[in-house]
């Protein structure tokens, strides 16, 4: 009985202590004033498919830059194999069956489309091509503060300040629409004031300013 009784409390021990037939199990002491794990920003993700009913946006194919991130439909006529939405790569690159890898940034659509049809014809008897951009990601803009719906948003047309405010649903109740500040990747300060704009104030000193790629709208309250 007390050989039991000794047996029992060596255990106990044991557990107590973490270490049970050889094993220790590790405790990981917690630091309460540790930083938070940085939120995993994913990747846009390309569509697996692309319906045959896929319509590009509405740019000018002769005159936007395709850029990393940006989504594309390639289309080749009688080729279902070879149409397919396509996400461009960080390198600035596509992979495209029979052709490999190509390089789509810093080109138009209809530059594309050429180097395609001209790598294609190796392959195929006078293909018929067309690219067109289905999701920008390359090139945005953010409007934030005192606006109805603040974030980035994709800069696919020519965009101004005012195209912007109203795409953002217009101003909160406390706004400030006096002096609205535009603030460039490069550091370059722009203000504008809404509320002389909209009275037909010709001012060369208020220009609707047209957004560039990186801008940030701030509208304060």
């Amino acid at each position: 009985m007390a050989r039991k009784i000794v047996a029992v409390l060596a255990i106990k021990a044991a557990l107590s202590c973490g270490v049970i037939f050889g094993q220790v199990r590790p405790v990981t002491p917690r630091d309460n004033n540790a930083a938070p794990a940085p939120e995993k920003i994913e990747p846009p993700k390309t569509p697996s498919t692309l319906a045959p009913d896929t319509t590009g946006l509405p740019i000018d194919p002769n005159s936007y830059i395709i850029g990393p991130e940006d989504i594309l439909a390639v289309k080749v006529w009688r080729e279902p194999d070879l149409t397919a939405a396509h996400g461009v790569r960080p390198d600035g690159k596509i992979t495209l069956p029979l052709i490999g890898d190509i390089q789509a940034a810093g080109l138009t659509p209809a530059r594309l489309t050429e180097q395609l049809k001209e790598a294609l014809r190796t392959q195929l008897n006078d293909p018929v091509v067309e690219v067109e951009v289905i999701q920008v990601n390359s090139k945005r803009y953010t409007i934030t503060g005192g606006i109805n719906r603040p974030g980035p948003y994709p800069l696919v047309t020519a965009k101004t300040v005012f195209d912007a405010i109203v795409d953002a649903g217009g101003f909160r109740d406390f706004a400030n629409k006096s002096k609205i500040t535009i603030l460039s990747k490069d550091g370059t300060i722009t203000h504008f004031n809404y509320e002389k704009f909209i009275k037909g104030k010709n001012d060369p000193k208020n220009p609707n300013v047209l957004l560039k790629n990186g801008d940030t709208v701030i509208v304060k309250e």
